[in-house]
């Protein structure tokens, strides 16, 4: 089952499986988000919890013990409950059960809600700690953008326009795992400019960000501009040669290379103290300006 939402400038679907958005269209009904093709990938805008990425082994350590998780956690395939669903917005729930507790060994809370307003989508997450010890946790969105949009510009015309200058190296995953050694960026005055050769050796990932937000668009063409107030990593992804391009506000990442430590201690973590919840907001704002 799904849930529409929209006002006169935009229109969202939001599955109650994974409560991922599943289509996004301007107020002509042109699609914006990626279609899920399962020959290229089945993805359309997954939620990343309680991971983000991969983990060694595809095991987290808790206390001493392990816990097997698979890459981007358990979220984007569990089926939420249906909370709120009214014209311009909505709202799904997940909390934990025996299935989720031997994998991810601690009670939570995911609510996770859509709100159009005008010409833009915000999409809240909220994590919360019901339990009586602190609980480490990522979170991450994965919204796929179609590569081109549908304006008229020509593929290799787009680009992504960084709120503030990226000088710092950039690191790539490796076996899904994030890398050691780091790449110069390639981001030139604010802008990449976005080709696939970026992307053969898997996603662009930005752990020093300085950047809030970014817009992808083209010259002769509408614009995307994500914000992303609360997430301090980004990835860029897509498979060379595919109709999509991922911008992913992240909270944490994959495990570094070589990382033998608990869960706990995992670079990019946050620590939920009992009774604490934490929001992660990302909002998608469509305008028919060029970059």
């Amino acid at each position: 089952m799904s849930i529409t939402i929209s006002s006169p400038f935009l229109r969202a679907e939001v599955s109650e499986k994974g409560a991922e958005l599943v289509r996004l269209q301007d107020e002509q009904g042109q699609d914006l988000l990626w279609d899920g093709d399962p020959a290229v990938w089945t993805g359309r805008s997954p939620l990343l919890f309680p991971i983000v990425g991969r983990v060694r082994n595809d095991r987290v350590r808790v206390d001493g013990s392990e816990y097997g998780l698979p890459k981007h956690g358990f979220a984007r395939t569990s089926l939420f409950e249906i909370r709120e669903a009214e014209p311009s917005q909505c709202r799904f729930g997940l909390v934990a059960d025996e299935a989720t507790l031997q994998q991810y060994p601690f009670p939570f809370e995911l609510e996770v809600s859509y709100r159009i307003e005008g010409n833009t989508l915000t999409i809240t997450a909220a994590v919360t700690n019901p339990g009586s010890s602190v609980m480490p946790v990522s979170f991450g969105f994965h919204p796929a953008f179609r590569w081109p949009l549908p304006y008229g510009a020509p593929r290799e015309a787009h680009a992504i326009r960084f709120e503030r200058e990226e000088t710092a190296p950039v690191r790539r995953p490796v076996d899904g795992l994030i890398s050691r050694d780091v790449e110069e960026n390639p981001v030139q005055g604010r802008m990449l400019r976005l080709q696939d050769r970026y992307f053969e050796t898997d996603a662009l990932v930005f752990d020093r960000l300085e950047s809030r937000s970014v817009t992808y668009g083209a010259p002769a063409g509408g614009s995307i501009q994500v914000d992303f107030p609360d997430m301090p990593h980004l990835g860029i992804w897509t498979k060379p040669g595919a109709g999509f391009i991922c911008i992913e506000p992240w909270q944490g990442h994959a495990d570094p290379e070589g990382f033998d430590d608990e869960f706990a201690a995992k670079p990019g973590v946050v620590l939920l103290q009992p009774g604490e919840t934490r929001n992660f907001t990302m909002a998608i704002t469509v305008s028919s300006a060029s970059l």
